[in-house]
């Protein structure tokens, strides 16, 4: 079975956004973006290289398709990887684009992904896509997080888990810390969430 990674950049009190600018999603008003950007340094460029550096496919939603397709497909040698992925959309208005391997889902959305898990391939990264992260984690869709945690809070955005997400439980796999304080922690779905007494 091809294993679901999320990617995500976040904030200590669990905003998401990927590293872009001021104006990368305003969307729902948010006017803090770039936050992540003073944080980046060769350790953590160095960190997403080699989380990159795997045969992988992508499953994005639209609007970080869209991003993505505006920047990547420009740079075939310096974005190999991401432009020798199958990108796999899921979007209700898109349902063609000239970034080559390209393919859409739409319809069933949670069948096309839980069908697509099955199949023969490489194992499949998710990057930004908040809603559609959304619908991974309520239908316990996602075999691991790969976070980078910020010492930042915003108070406002997307966040990683909304109001909502299922009790679940993880396992810690790897974690380590960039000179800026920046930390790597990668977690593995661990079953249901348990609880206990201390009386």
């Amino acid at each position: 079975m091809r294993k679901i990674t999320v990617l995500t950049f976040v904030t200590l009190d669990g905003v998401m956004q990927g590293p872009g600018g001021p104006t990368e999603d305003p969307s729902g008003n948010f006017t803090l973006g770039g936050w992540n950007v003073p944080y980046f340094d060769a350790f953590l460029g160095n960190v997403m290289g080699e989380q990159m550096s795997q045969p992988f496919d992508l499953l994005l939603g639209r609007k970080t398709f869209e991003l993505f397709a505006s920047y990547w497909a420009q740079r075939e040698e310096e974005g190999a990887g991401i432009n020798n992925a199958t990108k796999h959309v899921v979007s209700n208005t898109l349902t063609t684009h000239p970034w080559k391997k390209t393919v859409f889902i739409k319809g069933n959305v949670v069948d096309e992904i839980k069908q697509l898990k099955q199949q023969d391939g490489s194992d499949i990264q998710v990057h930004g896509s908040s809603q559609l992260i959304q619908t991974l984690l309520k239908h316990d869709l996602v075999d691991e997080l790969w976070l980078k945690l910020f010492p930042v809070t915003l108070g406002t955005g997307k966040r990683l888990f909304e109001t909502g997400t299922p009790p679940a439980s993880y396992t810690l796999v790897e974690a380590k810390s960039s000179p800026n304080g920046v930390i790597i922690a990668s977690y593995k779905r661990a079953g249901e969430l348990q609880t206990g007494s201390f009386v």
